[in-house]
């Protein structure tokens, strides 16, 4: 895989050259900043220039713990550049820009300083190489991420896992959803063991007593959808219309094999399902991981999403593989460009759960919303948190997933069946593979449409408060009780137990 990794990096700067070059600018040289900008998360990512692509050259030794790794990312300056940051914990052994030996420092906990031998000029590609290694689990967790480590140590691998930060734990990069890049990620684990990460799966061999994998993920994705799973697994590998299907389970489930098997092997039909009202799949994989790390969440790991095994207590459960599989489309392909705007991915995915729900006849989604909206009384904490900006604290609140499903919900009534679906369709294909926000959201909506929706979104989303009707327009007092519980309730409730978990 070395030729293959080669040849995407040259092709890639071939590409950024004649793209992205511009002159420099006199008043455009410094360092870039430590921080890209978001209004949650102002230490996150860095300014200065545009990661491409990351290519990853790891070794992990279960047991120990120890991760060592080499990480080149191909970039692009879009100033010229002095000195630039990448985020990451690990001890660092060396850096070089472009081939030549760079002085490095830390400038914070998770911040890493990087100072080239050379400026770096505007417009142009720029290759970093990083060699590291370090003892994951034992790096000291950041205040900022509220005491969670998103790298768990068991007897026989690892996992890494976490939203928004997630990435500072194994590889270097510009870690905000605002900087997708292309990956190509090589994991070599002793004899016997096996790493799940994105993509596709495009070389395995094993030599003496190591085993080595390369896979590729040839579609922009966020740093903190990039997951990496490794242990004593069952591995599956099939075919769904064509894209390789890839689901990985830990051999020590127990109880919860047999349901989470039952459940995840579904996931090519449920994302032929999806498909079908959200538009083209996005990506070239799909699957899905039942980790028995209990990393007390589901994450939507682009093409591959990670379950926790007690997803599936009281059996097989559909909604959560619905849930994290909407996701590639809201979340995934189409990304936020600021993590206040979270909504767009969440409540996107838990609307795709009340779609599941009328699929089953287990009620409609119009009943799902009435249901909900009546179970929060008018003083419950619930309707003091705005989807449309939770705050970086209830980034994960129940406000941002049912709340914003009620504001689709109720731009479904306002604008009609007809004009909802084809905004549902046409935002994921619009959008595809890039960012956004939910201006643009309620524009595409207006234009499609035809109708003025301030007053829908103001009220759904920004505006803290009970509204005085249910999405579907019903008097509050009879909301709740209008239907009676429909029966996939308590499946969906289940399934956010754990999914506003910290991530």
């Amino acid at each position: 895989m070395r030729l293959i990794r080669a040849r995407t990096l040259i092709a890639m700067t071939a590409a950024a050259g004649l793209v992205l070059a511009t002159p420099a600018a006199a008043t455009d040289r410094g360092p870039g900043a430590p921080g890209i900008g978001d209004s949650y998360f102002p230490n996150h990512g860095n300014g200065g220039y545009d990661a491409k692509h990351y290519s990853l050259n790891l070794d992990y030794q279960p047991g120990a713990d120890l991760l060592r790794g080499r990480a080149r990312i191909l970039a692009t300056a879009t100033q010229h550049l002095t000195r630039f940051n990448l985020d990451f914990l690990l001890k660092v052994d060396s850096v070089k820009v472009d081939g030549r030996p760079a002085t490095f420092a830390r400038t914070g906990l998770h911040e890493l300083e990087i100072t080239p031998a050379r400026a770096l000029t505007r417009g142009k590609p720029f290759l970093v190489e990083v060699s590291y290694a370090d003892t994951p689990s034992k790096v000291p967790v950041p205040d900022e991420t509220g005491g969670f480590q998103p790298w768990i140590a068991t007897a026989d691998g690892a996992l890494a896992l976490g939203q928004p930060q997630v990435a500072w734990w194994w590889f270097p990069s510009n870690d905000h959803p605002l900087d997708k890049a292309t990956y190509d990620i090589t994991v070599s684990v002793p004899k016997g063991t096996q790493a799940i990460t994105n993509g596709i799966k495009v070389k395995e061999r094993t030599s003496g007593e190591k085993t080595t994998s390369t896979w590729v993920m040839d579609k922009p994705m966020a740093t903190y959808l990039a997951t990496l799973f490794i242990g004593q697994l069952e591995v599956r590998m099939g075919q769904s219309n064509g894209l390789p299907v890839v689901t990985a389970y830990s051999k020590d489930l127990g109880q919860y094999e047999a349901a989470a098997k039952e459940s995840i092997e579904q996931t090519p039909q449920i994302v032929e399902w999806l498909a079908g009202s959200f538009g083209r799949y996005p990506f070239r994989s799909m699957g899905g991981s039942v980790t028995s790390a209990l990393p007390g969440f589901a994450l939507e790991t682009q093409t591959q999403p990670v379950y926790d095994p007690r997803f599936f207590r009281a059996g097989p459960d559909t909604y959560v593989v619905v849930h994290e599989n909407a996701h590639q489309w809201f979340g995934d392909s189409v990304a936020v460009k600021d993590w206040k705007h979270i909504w767009l991915n969440e409540g996107f995915a838990t609307y795709a759960e009340w779609m599941w729900s009328e699929k089953l006849g287990e009620g409609t989604a119009a009943e799902v919303a009435d249901y909900f909206y009546g179970l929060w009384p008018a003083e419950d904490e619930f309707w003091q948190v705005k989807p449309g900006d939770p705050g970086a604290a209830d980034l994960f609140h129940n406000a941002t997933y049912y709340r914003g499903a009620m504001a689709l919900q109720a731009l479904r009534v306002e604008v009609g069946d007809a004009a909802f679906w084809n905004i549902v369709k046409t935002w994921p294909t619009v959008k595809r593979h890039g960012n956004a926000e939910t201006s643009e959201f309620i524009a595409l909506a207006e234009r499609i449409s035809g109708k003025q929706l301030d007053a829908v979104f103001d009220t759904w989303l920004f505006t803290v408060g009970k509204p005085a009707t249910s999405p579907n327009g019903t008097a509050a007092a009879t909301a709740k009780a209008a239907g009676g519980e429909p029966a996939s309730v308590a499946k969906i409730k289940a399934v956010h137990e754990l999914l506003r978990h910290t991530k």
